[in-house]
C-alpha cells in the first residue's frame, strides 16, 4: 500500500485520482487544491457568458463530495506551502489558517497553469478581468448584468479571447478585439484560414485591431479606455485573455524545467526525481509532430496525462503514445479545427516543409440543404513525406475528420499512403472525389 499525494484537483488530478480508486484500492488517496470546486470545464466558459447554455451545472463532472465517497481524502481551500522532496513532506494551509503536514509515497504535481500579466499600468482597476476559473465567469456574468457594461475589450485573439468576443457580442454589448500579432488564432492556423475567421468576426460586428500593444489602461477607480500604440479605446470592461504559463512554483528549485518553465516529464509522467510526477498544464508532453519534448496545453493532453500516471504510480507501467495538439474551434457556424503543425511554424522550426490544399462542397452538388463548402490544407515534409499538420474548416461539422490526421501524424504515415486511402462514398455525407483525397492527390 502506498500514500500518494495530489496537488491540483482539475482535469488532470481529477483524471488520476479516478484511475488510482477505480483500480487500485489498496492506496490512500490524499488531494490538496486551493480552489472551492473541482473540475470546472473552461472550455464552455464562453458559451455560459454568451448565454448559450442554460447555466454553469453542466461544466462539472466532479466534486469533493463524489472523490471522497470514491475514498479520496480531499484538503479543498488549502494551498500547498512548500514541499520538502528530500523527506517527502508536504506543507499547507486551509482558508481558517490552519497549517496541515502530510507525507508521501508518490507525488503527483498538478497544479496547471495561471492566467499571463501584461506589464502595464491600470491592471488594479475594477472591471479589469482575467478568465480561467469558475470564479472568473461568475463575476463577469454578474457584472453583465448591470446597464453600466456596455463596452468591452478583449486583449488577445487566441481561442479563449476569440470565443469570448462572439459571447460578448451575444449579450448585446459593443466589442473591440485587440492582439500584438497580425491576425487571430495565429498558433493554431495558417493565413487563409485566420483570414476566414476573421471575417467572420467582422461580418458579426466585431471590430478586430491586430498588430496593437495595448500600453496602458486607464480609468477611475474603474476602467474608462485602453490605450494602444496605435489609438484608445473605449471600455467599460477590459478582458485580458493574453496566455498563460505552467504553474511551476512549488518544483521550480527541485525539478528539471522545460524551456518554458513547464515540469519535464518523462513518457510515464515522471519527473527526474524519484517517486515525483506532474501531469496536465504544468507539465511538458512528447510532440510526435516535432518528434520531440514540447508543451501543449489542452484539458485533452491533461486527462490523459492524468491516467497514464494514476497508472504508474501504482506500478503498472504506461506509456504516453505521444499527442498532436487537436484542437477546434466553433465561432458564429465557423468551425474549424487542426492538429500538428501549421506550414507557417513548421518552416520555422526547420522542416522542408509544403502543402495540399483543396476547396469543395462537402456533399455532391445536387444535395441542396445541408451542404456547405470545406477548406484543407495538409502540411508534410518534402524530403520524409511524413504528414506534419492538417487544417479544415467549414460551417459544416467537419469535426472528425481531424482524428485521422492526428493519428496519421502519430503514426507517421506519408501523404502518398493518403492518396488512395480506402474513404467511403454516399452523397448524405459527403463526394466521390472528397476533399481529404483530393488534398492528398494534389500533393506534389
Amino acid at each position: 500500500m502506498s500514500k500518494i499525494v495530489i496537488i491540483g484537483a482539475n482535469h488532470a488530478g481529477t483524471a488520476a485520482i479516478n484511475t488510482i480508486l477505480n483500480n487500485y484500492s489498496n492506496n490512500e488517496v490524499v488531494v490538496f487544491d486551493k480552489n472551492s470546486n473541482i473540475s470546472f470545464l473552461g472550455c464552455g466558459m464562453a458559451l455560459w457568458i454568451g448565454k448559450q447554455i442554460s447555466g454553469s451545472e453542466g461544466l462539472f463532472y466532479s466534486s469533493q463530495d463524489k472523490l471522497e465517497k470514491n475514498g479520496a481524502k480531499i484538503h479543498m481551500e488549502t494551498e500547498v506551502q512548500k514541499i520538502d522532496y528530500i523527506n517527502k513532506i508536504i506543507y499547507a494551509k486551509n482558508k481558517l489558517g490552519k497549517d496541515i503536514i502530510e507525507t508521501y509515497d508518490k507525488l503527483i504535481l498538478s497544479t496547471g497553469s495561471i492566467p499571463n500579466k501584461l506589464n502595464i499600468p491600470g491592471l488594479s482597476l475594477n472591471n479589469v478581468q482575467f478568465v480561467k476559473l469558475y470564479q472568473d465567469a461568475a463575476d463577469v456574468i454578474e457584472k453583465l448584468k448591470t446597464d453600466s457594461i456596455k463596452n468591452v475589450v478583449v486583449v488577445g485573439a487566441g481561442y479563449i479571447g476569440v470565443e469570448l468576443v462572439e459571447a460578448f457580442q451575444r449579450c448585446g454589448k459593443n466589442v473591440d478585439l485587440i492582439d500584438l500579432t497580425d491576425s487571430c488564432l495565429s498558433e493554431y492556423y495558417d493565413k487563409e484560414f485566420r483570414d476566414k475567421m476573421t471575417k467572420t468576426l467582422t461580418d458579426n460586428g466585431i471590430d478586430t485591431h491586430y498588430g496593437e500593444k495595448v500600453l496602458e489602461i486607464i480609468g477611475d477607480k474603474k476602467v474608462e479606455k485602453i490605450i494602444t500604440n496605435k489609438k484608445s479605446y473605449k471600455a467599460d470592461m477590459v478582458i485580458l485573455a493574453v496566455g498563460f504559463t505552467p504553474n511551476t512554483f512549488l518544483g521550480k528549485d527541485s525539478l528539471e524545467l522545460f524551456k518554458n518553465c513547464a515540469f519535464k516529464v518523462d513518457l510515464t509522467q515522471k519527473t527526474n526525481l524519484k517517486d515525483v510526477y506532474a501531469i496536465g498544464d504544468c507539465a511538458t508532453v512528447f510532440d510526435n509532430s516535432i518528434q520531440d519534448t514540447n508543451y501543449i496545453a489542452l484539458a485533452t493532453n491533461a486527462v490523459r496525462s492524468g491516467i497514464i500516471a494514476g497508472h504508474n504510480v501504482c506500478g503498472t507501467k504506461l506509456e504516453s503514445v505521444g499527442v498532436q495538439g487537436s484542437n477546434g474551434i466553433s465561432i458564429y457556424g465557423l468551425n474549424m479545427v487542426s492538429t500538428g503543425l501549421i506550414l507557417e511554424k513548421a518552416i520555422k522550426l526547420g522542416f522542408n516543409a509544403g502543402s495540399t490544399s483543396f476547396q469543395d462542397l462537402q456533399k455532391p452538388a445536387f444535395i441542396e440543404h445541408n451542404n456547405n463548402e470545406v477548406l484543407i490544407k495538409i502540411v508534410y515534409d518534402l524530403d520524409t513525406r511524413r504528414i506534419l499538420g492538417t487544417q479544415i474548416a467549414s460551417k459544416q461539422d467537419i469535426s472528425m475528420a481531424i482524428h485521422m490526421f492526428s493519428l496519421a501524424i502519430q503514426e507517421k504515415l506519408t501523404i502518398d499512403k493518403l492518396k488512395l486511402l480506402d474513404i467511403f462514398f454516399l452523397p448524405h455525407f459527403n463526394q466521390p472525389y472528397n476533399y481529404i483525397t483530393m488534398a492528398a492527390l494534389g500533393a506534389k
